[in-house]
């Protein structure tokens, strides 16, 4: 993913392990809903490495929505949260994520946002991200759209992301990770592939080939792929299986 580099000297192991145990700058802001609801979304800032050169080269804003049901439930569309809660949501990500990246000429950083307010939008969620960066954010920007991807008509989303193409703006489909789900989105230009092991068993020797086989079909689609919450020992395996990039998860083992 050219547009995520950034030139560094190369760090050694100990500097590579701080990058990736080191605790996310993050912030937290408070967003009340149309129906009254009272809302808390915190931010953080994940260091993405290259899997080529170990180095930490971009940053990618997680974000964490506390409401009943959770992010799922959002980016669903259920409970009574409506279209204008998620769009409300995801300006307001925009600017304090932008605030959180302080991107710098050479910089990128990755921002989410819903598929419904992308869909929705006409092109004109990608004017805004344009104006907020080019007035305060020098770097390139690319916007991770999540929620909703897996029944949406791959004709639509390539019609929303190519709002998206310019040398400053790109798109990171977020996308289940589940072959048949990656594999409909042949054709589809974005900038990445992002797929979420968290859920991908893929600590022990014996699950690592259908891990593998998940992340050859994401470079089927796309040129870049972004494992997120790869355990870090696996960093060299999914580098050989076709894995660009990478959100490790935390050194504790995972429960999902």
């Amino acid at each position: 993913m050219t547009d995520l580099r950034r030139d560094a000297p190369t760090p050694g192991p100990a500097a590579v392990h701080a990058a990736y145990a080191a605790a996310y700058e993050s912030l937290t802001f408070p967003l009340v809903t149309r129906a009254r609801q009272e809302l808390s979304i915190t931010l953080a800032a994940q260091p993405v490495f290259d899997l080529t050169t170990g180095l930490p080269m971009s940053r990618r804003i997680r974000r964490c929505v506390r409401h009943a049901g959770g992010e799922a439930a959002l980016a669903g569309g259920r409970g009574t949260l409506e279209p204008m809660d998620l769009k409300r949501i995801d300006l307001q990500t925009l600017k304090h994520g932008l605030d959180l990246l302080r991107l710098q000429p050479g910089d990128s950083g990755i921002v989410p946002a819903f598929w419904r307010t992308i869909a929705s939008s006409g092109g004109r969620f990608a004017l805004l991200c344009a104006e907020l960066q080019h007035g305060a954010a020098p770097g390139a920007l690319l916007i991770e759209v999540m929620g909703g991807l897996e029944q949406a008509p791959a004709e639509a989303i390539a019609d929303a992301v190519s709002h998206f193409e310019t040398a400053a703006l790109g798109a990171v489909l977020h996308v289940a990770p589940d072959p048949g789900s990656v594999r409909r989105l042949v054709g589809v230009r974005a900038r990445c592939l992002a797929l979420d092991f968290a859920g991908v068993a893929h600590e022990a020797g014996r699950d690592w080939p259908e891990a593998a086989a998940l992340i050859g079909a994401g470079r089927d689609v796309c040129d870049h792929l972004l494992l997120l919450n790869l355990r870090p020992e696996r960093a060299r395996e999914a580098r050989a299986a076709g894995a660009t990039h990478a959100v490790f998860a935390g050194l504790d083992p995972l429960r999902v």
